[in-house]
Formats: structure tokens, sequence, C-alpha cells
């Protein structure tokens, strides 16, 4: 493969540090965004990028990187790259949709003589900005490779779990563990709140031992002190979650931590907290007067 000439598009929490680290190893030519301004902001905060739109960045990027919000938001721009990418690019998809949709996305591509990566990723804000993010990538055999100096840009583990789709069902595990963690540290410290046990003596505790989990350390003292606009907002596990509900239901196994947590979210949403990080769960969990 020729050097790579890297696009990125969508600018998000996650999505800005990513595209940054790919400018920081001189890999990145242009970056686009829903939002126009913020593309424009990026480019002038970084010399040397140009700012495109998802129907432009095909044309000056052999390998297209993506971190968008939802499953049309992925084939709408595969559709645009695929009608102006050159033969041999690739498309690295790190947004959370179903496997379905990375299919539909792969065939679109393939079909312009191009390739896809449905490579979801986590490690949260932290993981993105700290470069430090788990990839689970779905490939086909020898396309991983030819992508590997922009995944490392981000990556601590980049793992291919199989064909196109494996990356996206990886992720949909992953998942349902984010979720019943968040569940179960939720519930937890609303009842050590309750029962007056000090966080500072509290957090460090429980981290120590058997309890210890990355969402314990890294969002247990803020959502104690009600501070909720540090992550993953609980809006996209929502949506996460629904597409893994589909998932699960197909598969025939249990659903109860995916029913329990999509039906506290909605809760959360309809009070109007969408935009707040998941452990805005705890609101629920404390006692209701």
């Amino acid at each position: 493969m020729q050097a790579i000439r890297a696009g990125f598009v969508g600018l998000g929490a996650m999505g800005w540090s990513m595209a940054a680290h790919l400018h920081r190893l001189g890999l990145l030519a242009a970056v686009a965004n829903r939002s126009a301004e913020k593309a424009q902001r990026f480019a002038a905060e970084h010399a040397g990028v140009g700012a495109a739109t998802a129907q432009t960045i095909a044309q000056g990027c052999n390998v297209i990187v993506l971190c968008v919000s939802a499953d049309a938001d992925v084939l709408d721009v595969c559709r645009a790259v695929a009608a102006n990418a050159a033969p041999g690019s690739v498309v690295i998809d790190h947004s959370t949709v179903s496997s379905a949709t990375a299919m539909q996305a792969a065939e679109l591509l393939r079909a312009a003589g191009a390739d896809f990566v449905d490579a979801p990723v986590s490690g949260g804000v932290e993981g993105a900005r700290n470069g430090k993010l788990s990839i689970m990538a779905g490939a086909r055999d020898g396309v991983l490779e030819r992508v590997q100096p922009v995944l490392q840009a981000y990556g601590a583990r980049i793992s291919h779990m199989g064909g196109i789709g494996a990356g996206q069902n990886t992720k949909a595990v992953n998942q349902v563990l984010i979720a019943g963690i968040a569940q179960a540290v939720t519930e937890g410290l609303a009842l050590g709140e309750a029962l007056g046990l000090d966080p500072a003596v509290l957090l460090p505790t429980l981290g120590a031992g058997a309890a210890g989990n990355w969402f314990l350390e890294k969002r247990g003292a803020t959502m104690l002190r009600n501070e909720f606009s540090v992550g993953f907002k609980l809006s996209l596990l929502y949506k996460d979650l629904g597409i893994v509900q589909s998932l699960a239901a197909a598969a025939g196994t249990d659903r109860s931590i995916i029913e329990k947590s999509l039906h506290d979210y909605a809760e959360l949403l309809a009070r109007g907290h969408g935009d707040e990080d998941i452990s805005a769960l705890i609101r629920l969990k404390r006692p209701q007067v």
C-alpha cells in the first residue's frame, strides 16, 4: 500500500483526540464532521490538515476513519466514500453499530474496489485522549495489517476478532459488561453513601480488592460528587444496548442486564439526563424521596 494519507470523519469527544494522534504521527491529511465549523477549527489548530466533508474526504485520502454515532451515518459516509475512493482505499469504522450494518458497509466499499474494517473501540474518553484504546476488529485477512500504523496511533491493544462483523459482535459483548458493571457499582456506592461511609476511604478500599474495576476507579469519586459530564454519554449506551438486545434475542441468551439497563437509561433520558455520563445511573439507585 502507498504511504498513508488518512482522513477522519467524526470529531466528537473521542474522535477529536484520535484524529490528533494521527496528526502527531504525520498520518492525517483531512478531517470532516457533521458540523463543518468543528472540522474547520480542528484544521486551524493542526497544521497541514484540511477541512473536508464526508463527500470529498476520499478524494485526497486512502484510509478513511469513521467515528460517528449511528448506523445510518456509517452507511451514508460509506456511500459517499465509495463514490470517490481510489481502488485499494480502506475505511476503518470505529463507531458502534450492528454487525449487519458493518457487512452492508463492506459490500458497498468492495463494489468500488475499496475495503472495510469494522473496528469499534473501548476505553472511553480517557483512552482516546491517552492513545490507549482497545480496538476489536473484523476484517478480511491482510487488510488489518495494511492499516496498522493508523490503529497503533491510538490503540493499546488491537485484536483481529474475525471477519467483517466480528468486531461489532465483540463490542456488543463489551457493552453488556459495561452495563452490568455500571449497575453494580452505582448500586453499591449508593448504599455506601446512604450508610455514611467516607468516599475517601471507601473507594481505595474497594479498588484494592476483588471489587476493583475501571468504572469504579474512573467514575466512583465523580459520581459521588454528582459530576456527570466526564465520559461516555448514557444516551449512547442506550443506543448501543438496543443493538445488543436484538443480537442477544437472536442468539437466545439471557438479557436480564440488557433489559434492566435499557429500562433505567430510558428513565434517565425521560428526565433529561441523556447528555450525562453513564454513571448518572446512581441517580436511580439513591433513596427516592
